[in-house]
């Protein structure tokens, strides 16, 4: 069962956080291993599997970026630790602004990252798990890693 089977929710990228956090506290209430102290080893054991994958599931639903990977991997688009080749061009903007870190920096990354999401901007707000075509999802799996780029200079900044 996938993280959205087991909320209720379509996959997508928008979907009501009220709905999610409603139904994150009706499962807990389920299948939390304190409700199960007087079962068997076999329903504590099972208690607390379910219950890890739900606080996996709500950790990845609650993160658009963590969301996007998610999709993507059910989608067959991205694996764990995939070495994904940025374009040479990005990567030449990158080196530029490594070159020229500052004080002002992390406000041009952000500039630039609000630039990057325009581009998938659609994908993201209208994505329909049944009409959503591969392209689309290549090109967000392409935003996903130069962002995931982006994040990592803002982290040095902060460092």
């Amino acid at each position: 069962m996938n993280h959205f089977e087991l909320f209720d929710l379509p996959v997508s990228f928008n979907f009501d956080r009220r709905k999610l956090a409603l139904k994150y506290f009706e499962l807990q209430k389920k299948y939390h291993p304190d409700f199960f102290v007087q079962a068997s080893e076999q329903e504590k054991e099972e208690a607390l599997e379910i219950s890890t994958q739900i606080n996996k599931a709500l950790k990845i639903l609650k993160n658009e970026d963590e969301t996007i990977k998610y999709v993507l991997q059910l989608k067959g688009l991205l694996e764990e630790e995939e070495k994904y080749k940025l374009p040479p061009e990005f990567l030449m903007e990158m080196m530029e602004l490594n070159e020229d870190l500052d004080s002002s920096s992390a406000k041009k990354i952000e500039s630039f990252e609000n630039e990057l999401y325009q581009e998938v901007k659609p994908v993201i707000e209208n994505y329909d798990d049944t009409k959503t075509d591969t392209q689309d999802l290549l090109n967000l799996k392409e935003y996903y890693y130069k962002k995931k780029y982006l994040q990592r200079i803002l982290d040095r900044l902060d460092g």
